[in-house]
């Protein structure tokens, strides 16, 4: 990446005057057996924790490199990849698998702890270009300041900190306890990391764009042998295309996210499709004005957004509904919103 200057660092660190927008979040190898043409996923309904143990007992007797459907769609056409390796849902049996989608045939591969499945992944001489601030937040600098200043500075904007807003987070999510849940955009993995060790969930999944992100997401993890083990997968993929088959996953978070999504009614659309029915989908993002701010001024807050999709409250509902959400419901304070909603 271009050097960046200390005096440009600190500007983007610095505290932000009244009504100027925060820049957000740093928003073959393997052969495979034969396989039966029926599959059954386990996500299809949130089960009750007490049913967790016997079923991660069961999964940690299965044999070793075994071909077995996995949890994970290829991005290319949804179908259930078929992953071969050790057991286990966590980071070192992840990174040991080999991953093969059961239509197309395409293979996918953990590279630096994470699983890339992008639609680009394994390509040798295609780039895509993407948007100036998708850019912004896969920069190695970028990344390591989010939770080193950056997260921090949401305060002057509303957003109450980290750990109130995993709190509210969790309250909504309660009719999904004991499920899957993929915490979208995840960033350097700052609630990924809270939702893994409530040990809530059967499974958390870290997913983002940024190569960056998930590399600091894995530091943050070597650092606490609580989670290094846990059930916590990363996942490098974009949200405009998850790698999960319809209806599989119970949870849906994305902190500080919608305002950085090129498309958020495409990145919603497909949140809608991967959600089970009753699945729970909870957000955050920084609202561009409130509904005190004057009708007048409103069209100034748009040009100050900039390539940014900064929303107000009314056109965050407008857009959650009419992706086929129900059940919507907000909590706000300042710039700061936080959002939920249920599939149907």
């Amino acid at each position: 990446m271009a050097a960046t200057s200390s005096s440009s660092v600190n500007h983007m660190l610095h505290p932000l005057q009244h009504r100027t927008l925060l820049v957000p979040k740093l928003p073959n190898v393997f052969k495979y057996p034969k396989f039966q043409s029926t599959f059954q996923y386990s996500s299809s309904r949130v089960r009750p924790v007490s049913s967790l143990v016997a079923t991660e007992s069961e999964t940690i007797t299965q044999p070793q490199d075994s071909g077995e459907v996995d949890l994970f769609a290829c991005p290319v056409c949804f179908e259930p990849l078929i992953r071969k390796g050790p057991a286990g849902f966590n980071l070192p049996a992840i990174y040991r698998s080999g991953f093969k989608c059961i239509k197309c045939n395409k293979s996918y591969s953990s590279k630096n702890m994470y699983l890339d499945l992008t639609l680009i992944a394994g390509a040798k001489e295609y780039v895509e270009a993407q948007p100036s601030r998708t850019e912004l937040f896969r920069s190695p600098l970028v990344s390591f300041l989010y939770e080193r200043g950056w997260r921090q500075n949401f305060r002057t904007r509303g957003f109450p900190g980290p750990d109130e807003e995993f709190s509210m987070a969790q309250e909504y999510f309660k009719p999904a306890e004991g499920g899957i849940l993929v915490d979208v955009s995840c960033g350097s993995g700052l609630f990924s990391r809270k939702f893994a060790k409530s040990g809530t969930y059967s499974k958390v999944i870290a997913l983002d764009f940024s190569e960056n992100m998930l590399r600091q997401t894995y530091d943050f993890m070597k650092a606490d042998d609580t989670i290094l083990n846990s059930n916590l997968a990363l996942v490098r993929a974009d949200v405009s295309r998850l790698p999960f088959p319809s209806g599989s996953i119970d949870a849906i978070h994305a902190g500080a996210a919608l305002h950085c999504w090129p498309t958020p009614s495409n990145a919603m659309a497909e949140i809608n499709r991967v959600l089970r029915s009753g699945g729970v989908f909870v957000g955050t993002t920084f609202l561009r004005s409130t509904s005190s701010t004057p009708a007048i001024l409103r069209p100034f807050d748009r040009r100050i957004a900039g390539n940014y999709n900064y929303l107000i409250e009314e056109e965050i509902e407008d857009l959650v509904k009419s992706c086929g959400f129900t059940n919507y419901t907000c909590k706000v304070q300042q710039a700061f919103i936080m959002f939920s909603a249920q599939k149907p």
